[in-house]
């Protein structure tokens, strides 16, 4: 039996962590990339999208995260054989739920960082590719707070 894996992505936005889950799994073949995009894939940001539209709301953040927790686990309780979390899990305390939950339910978990958050250069890299218009300042903002395994 393979072995049930769960994923956490963590990058500033735009860093490449969507085009790095979509590389992922398009080395899996189209039919698993197929299925853990409908129930296996988890991204606090998908719960703005308004008719096609992002639309963030900084009053409903916590509470969106929340239920993308929730969709997480409740995927997992369903057995589910990949389940990937992406997000920006800027500090480690945002992804210890998925992780915990993850481990707590038999899961192999890797947590993937891409890029590298402190860099200047990359940071103004992430600004010009994220897709949400996020501004320089807020992506500095998040960097001097992002926390690195040492």
């Amino acid at each position: 039996m393979q072995a049930k894996l769960a994923i956490i992505m963590r990058g500033l936005p735009g860093s490449g962590k969507s085009f790095w889950v979509n590389n992922y799994l398009k080395q899996l073949g189209i039919e698993q990339a197929l299925h853990v995009k409908q129930h296996g894939y988890f991204s606090t940001d998908s719960y703005f999208e308004k008719q096609g539209k992002y639309q963030f709301n900084s009053k409903m953040l916590s509470q969106y995260h929340q239920a993308n927790l929730t969709a997480f686990i409740n995927a997992m309780a369903n057995n589910e054989p990949l389940v990937i979390c992406d997000n920006t899990n800027v500090a480690k305390w945002e992804y210890m739920a998925y992780e915990a939950a993850a481990k707590s339910l038999g899961y192999q978990v890797r947590v993937v960082l891409i890029g590298e958050p402190k860099d200047y250069k990359h940071q103004e890299l992430c600004v010009e590719r994220n897709s949400h218009q996020v501004p320089l300042s807020q992506i500095k903002r998040m960097a001097k707070l992002f926390e690195l395994d040492d």
